[in-house]
C-alpha cells in the first residue's frame, strides 16, 4: 500500500501515548473489508489489548463478516474519540485513529478465553458479573466467536 501524507500536519497525532489513550477509551470501531471488490463495513465493539497490539471483537460464528474475512482478512478500521460538534462554526471537534490490520477467528479455547476477559475488561464496569452470566462453563466458549485484529499501521489526527 502507497504511503501518503497528512495534508493538514498540524492535526496529526504522533504520540503513541495518545494513539493509545484512544483506543483504550474507544468502545466502537467501524471495520472495512473486501471480497471480490465488493466492500463491506460493521461498526463493533470491541476489547483493546496493548500487550498483542491487537482489538479484540466477539461475534456469531456464521455471518456476513466471517464469510468476508474467510476471503480476505485484511482490513482497515477506526475508532473515533467524538468530542463535539462546534455548533454556527460549521466544525467538529475530535481525535481518530485508522489502522490496518489481518482480522482473525480465534480457535484455541485459552486465546478465546484472554480474548473475551480483554472485551470485558474493556467495556463493563463488573466484567465478573458478565462472565458469571453468560460463561458458567468452558463449553459456553463452543458457541462464542472471537476475533482478533492484529494491527500492523496506526495512524492518528486530532481536530480540537
Amino acid at each position: 500500500m502507497p504511503k501518503y501524507h497528512m495534508k493538514k500536519k498540524e492535526r496529526e497525532i504522533t504520540d503513541k501515548n495518545t494513539i493509545i489513550e484512544i483506543l483504550k477509551n474507544g468502545k466502537f470501531a467501524t471495520i472495512s473489508m473486501c471480497r471480490a471488490n465488493e466492500p463491506y463495513i460493521v461498526t463493533l465493539s470491541y476489547g483493546f489489548d496493548l500487550k498483542q497490539n491487537s482489538l479484540y471483537f466477539h461475534s456469531a460464528k456464521e455471518g456476513l463478516k466471517i464469510e468476508f474475512l474467510r476471503e480476505s482478512p485484511n482490513v482497515c478500521g477506526t475508532v473515533v474519540d467524538d468530542l463535539g460538534y462546534i455548533m454556527n462554526d460549521c466544525s467538529h471537534k475530535y481525535r481518530s485513529i485508522v489502522f490496518w490490520g489481518k482480522m482473525t477467528t480465534v480457535e484455541d479455547l485459552e486465546e478465546k478465553k484472554y480474548g473475551f476477559n480483554i472485551i470485558l475488561n474493556h467495556l463493563e464496569d463488573n466484567p465478573g458479573k458478565v462472565k458469571k452470566r453468560f460463561l458458567k462453563n468452558e463449553q459456553a466458549y463452543d458457541n462464542i466467536c472471537i476475533i482478533r485484529l492484529t494491527i500492523i499501521e496506526m495512524t492518528g489526527k486530532a481536530s480540537l
